[in-house]
C-alpha cells in the first residue's frame, strides 16, 4: 500500500507538472548546447528582458483566475509605450512628438499611461460584468479598438508615424539602468511581484478573485459582489500591462505603434506553465514568475544556440498548445 500510495503520488505530480518538466528539461538541453548562455552576464539580460513580461503576466493572471483572458494586452502594451515616450523626448531630439512640449516630470507621462490602461481595464471588466460578454470576445474588440486610436495618435503631424526615439535618460534609465550589478527594471518587477502576491493572498479583493474563478455561483451566495471584483480585477490588469509598457519603452529607447504585438501569447503561455489554471480559480505570483524566466529563457537560448526564427514559432506554438492541453485534462480528472 505506501508503495502504490507513492507511486500515485508521483504519478499525479507528474501528471501536474508535466509541461513544466519538459520546458526545464528544454532549458537543460539548450545549456549543454551552448554552456555559454549561463554566463552571469546572459542570465542577467534575460532578467532584464524577463520584467516586463513578469509584470504583464501577473496582470493577466488576474483575469485568467477568473477563467477569462485579456486579448488586448499586446495592445495594451504599445498604447502605454508610446504615450509615455512621446512625451519623456530630449528638448534638443530633432524629431520631438510636441515639438513645443516642456518637458515634464518624469511621473507625469508615466501615471498618465497607468491611468489609460487602468481605465481601459474597467471598460474591459465592464462589458464581461453588465453585459454578461465573454472576455475573450470584449477584449478582442478592444484590441482592435486600442490598436486603431494609438495608431493614430502615432500618426499625428509632426510624427506621421515615425517611431519614437531621443528618450530623456532619466527615462531610459528604469528600463536599462542598474543599482550596482541589479538591474532598474528587475528591481521595478519584484517590488511589483510582491504586491501582487500581497493582494492576492492578504486581501479581501484577492480572495474574492480566486472565489469568483473557482465558483462564481457560490461566491455569489457567499456574498462576493461579483461585478465589483471583475470590474477591479480587469483595471489592475490594465494598469499592470500599462505600467509594462512605459518600461518597455524606457528598456528599448523608443516606441512604435506595433510595440507588444503578440505578448499577450507569451503571457498567457506563461501563466499556464506557471500553474494558472484556464479553467480559473487556481495560480500562483511564484508561479507565475518562474513560468515567464523559463519561457524567456527558452525563447533567449533558441536564438542564442542558433535555432531558425520560424522554428522558434512553431515551437512556442507547440508549448502554448500542450499547456493548455495538459491544463484541461488535469481539470477533467478532478471532474
Amino acid at each position: 500500500m505506501l508503495f502504490d500510495l507513492s507511486k500515485k503520488k508521483i504519478q499525479n505530480f507528474i501528471m501536474q507538472k508535466a509541461i513544466f518538466l519538459v520546458l526545464l528539461m528544454l532549458v537543460v538541453v539548450i545549456a549543454i548546447i551552448n554552456p555559454k548562455i549561463l554566463r552571469l552576464v546572459v542570465l542577467r539580460d534575460i532578467l532584464m528582458q524577463s520584467s516586463t513580461k513578469v509584470i504583464m503576466a501577473l496582470g493577466m493572471m488576474f483575469v485568467i483566475l477568473t477563467g477569462g483572458v485579456d486579448l488586448g494586452g499586446g495592445r495594451l502594451v504599445g498604447m502605454a509605450a508610446v504615450i509615455s515616450a512621446s512625451m519623456l523626448q530630449t528638448p534638443d531630439y530633432l524629431r520631438r512628438f510636441f515639438p513645443d512640449l516642456p518637458q515634464l516630470p518624469l511621473f507625469v507621462p508615466i501615471v498618465m499611461a497607468v491611468v489609460v490602461g487602468i481605465l481601459i481595464g474597467v471598460l474591459n471588466g465592464t462589458i464581461v460584468a453588465k453585459f454578461k460578454v465573454p472576455a475573450f470576445i470584449a477584449t478582442l474588440g478592444s484590441m482592435l479598438i486600442i490598436y486603431g486610436v494609438n495608431s493614430i495618435y502615432f500618426n499625428m503631424p509632426p510624427n506621421n508615424s515615425q517611431p519614437i526615439g531621443g528618450l530623456r535618460p532619466d527615462f531610459t534609465f528604469l528600463g536599462s539602468g542598474s543599482i550596482g550589478f541589479v538591474p532598474v527594471i528587475v528591481i521595478f518587477a519584484a517590488l511589483v511581484s510582491i504586491a501582487v502576491w500581497f493582494v492576492l493572498n492578504k486581501t479581501v479583493f484577492g480572495k474574492n478573485v480566486y472565489a469568483v474563478g473557482g465558483n462564481a455561483e457560490a461566491a455569489t451566495v457567499s456574498g462576493v459582489n461579483i461585478t465589483h471584483t471583475l470590474m477591479g480585477l480587469f483595471a489592475v490588469c490594465g494598469g499592470l500591462i500599462a505600467l509594462s509598457g512605459v518600461l518597455e519603452a524606457a528598456r528599448t529607447g523608443g516606441a512604435t505603434n506595433n510595440y507588444g504585438n503578440g505578448y499577450e501569447l507569451d503571457a498567457i503561455a506563461s501563466c499556464v506553465v506557471g500553474g494558472v489554471s484556464t479553467t480559473g480559480g487556481v495560480g500562483s505570483v511564484p508561479g507565475v514568475i518562474a513560468g515567464v524566466v523559463i519561457f524567456s529563457f527558452i525563447n533567449y537560448g533558441l536564438t542564442f544556440v542558433g535555432v531558425n526564427p520560424y522554428w522558434q514559432s512553431i515551437i512556442k506554438g507547440m508549448i502554448i498548445v500542450a499547456a493548455v492541453s495538459f491544463d484541461i485534462r488535469k481539470y477533467v480528472q478532478k471532474k
